[in-house]
């Protein structure tokens, strides 16, 4: 059904996967190197800030756009379809998304279509779909597993300054849409 809707678009169509994520002052724990026998040392503040970061990649370019908010509510997203609006203005913008209930809101579908975006939801269950998954945990794992920022801005910079620095290339192999079994053919 998503793929007939892809197909069906008008010229000028970019195509983005929309997903946010948590970014957690404490660091997420992952394996480590360390001397046998010995533990390895991960030095945490105790403190658990947090931060969402929104985020969304071109399916066909590698493009990414990311805007950081303290939640994610309906109005935060809606900031967020402001901010992509302005990044391709003069495009038609096809957002394929999860169903959070900050996309689902009847005020975020009215402002995307205010917006001239097209919210087209992926299937119920099915984030695994949504290629920004793989985005977000590898910069994860790239910048925050066994690490203590000294703040949470911080860390949430060198999140949003990994991510950046990805080449667009780059960016659509480790998202997963370069692969030949992506779901979406085009």
């Amino acid at each position: 059904m998503i793929q007939r809707k892809i197909r069906k678009l008008p010229p000028r169509t970019v195509v983005l996967f929309e997903d946010e994520t948590d970014i957690r002052l404490f660091p997420p724990l992952r394996s480590a190197w360390s001397k046998r026998g010995e533990q390895a040392e991960v030095i945490i503040s105790g403190s658990n800030a947090k931060a969402v970061l929104f985020g969304s990649i071109n399916m066909r370019s590698g493009h990414r756009v990311f805007l950081v908010h303290e939640k994610a509510t309906a109005e935060d997203f809606q900031t967020y379809l402001r901010y992509v609006r302005r990044r391709y203005r003069g495009w038609h913008i096809a957002m394929i998304l999860d169903g959070d209930s900050c996309h689902t809101a009847e005020s975020s579908k009215d402002f995307a279509k205010e917006l001239g975006i097209e919210l087209i939801p992926l299937p119920v269950r099915a984030s695994k779909l949504n290629p920004m998954e793989k985005l977000w945990g590898d910069a994860k794992d790239a910048r925050c597993a066994n690490r203590q920022y000294k703040d949470l801005d911080d860390e949430v910079y060198q999140v949003v300054e990994y991510l950046e620095t990805l080449s667009d290339n780059v960016a659509l192999i480790k998202s997963g849409i370069l692969s030949d079994d992506f779901w979406i053919q085009w």
